[in-house]
């Protein structure tokens, strides 16, 4: 896997080697980011079930000011570490080994607000309709931040969540991605 834009672009990046993960192909993260904007100009982005770190270091890669990274998997926060150190990104970066809901909590105690969240999880464990809830009701994103669902492409998302307005989706082969703005 590499990182296909800005200025970390070509690198390579390392995946774990597991039958629970599935990383996000280039294809759909050019597709995603190409999405978004393609560059931006600062920002926090939250990885969350960050797998390898593709999409949050994509994110920095194309000018996002930091990074958090969240995985339940220790083989995953290994492999996210690793990738972060080939890259020399540590300054921009925070890693959590724990469950979504611990993290968006400690997230929400540390007062961060997030311009792009990317959720991926596994697509048989998917509680995106609470992690949705969470992030509204805790107001965890910037003005018009958005966020992004990685699901499998029979999952439909596309109620309003109070301040997270459904945008559109798109399928790519298996995959549905959903986008939300965060409307204040």
């Amino acid at each position: 896997m590499r990182i296909i834009a800005g200025k970390y672009r070509s690198r390579r990046i390392e995946t774990r080697s597991s039958n629970e993960t599935r990383p996000t192909l280039d294809k759909v993260r050019e597709a995603v980011f190409s999405s978004l904007g393609g560059t931006f100009q600062g920002g926090e982005f939250l990885d969350l079930y960050a797998g390898s770190g593709a999409n949050g270091l994509e994110g920095l890669s194309r000018g996002m000011d930091h990074a958090v990274f969240v995985d339940l998997s220790k083989d995953a926060v290994d492999v996210i570490n690793q990738n972060i150190q080939a890259l020399g990104c540590q300054d921009s970066t925070e890693v959590y080994h724990m469950k979504d809901t611990r993290a968006l909590t400690l997230l929400k105690d540390k007062g961060k607000k997030f311009k792009i969240i990317y959720l991926d999880p596994p697509y048989a464990k998917q509680h995106n309709t609470e992690i949705l809830s969470l992030i509204d009701i805790n107001e965890m994103m910037t003005a018009n931040g958005v966020v992004v669902i990685e699901s499998d492409k029979k999952n439909h998302f596309q109620e309003n969540y109070n301040h997270l307005k459904f945008i559109f989706d798109k399928e790519y082969g298996i995959s549905r991605i959903t986008y939300y703005r965060y409307e204040v």
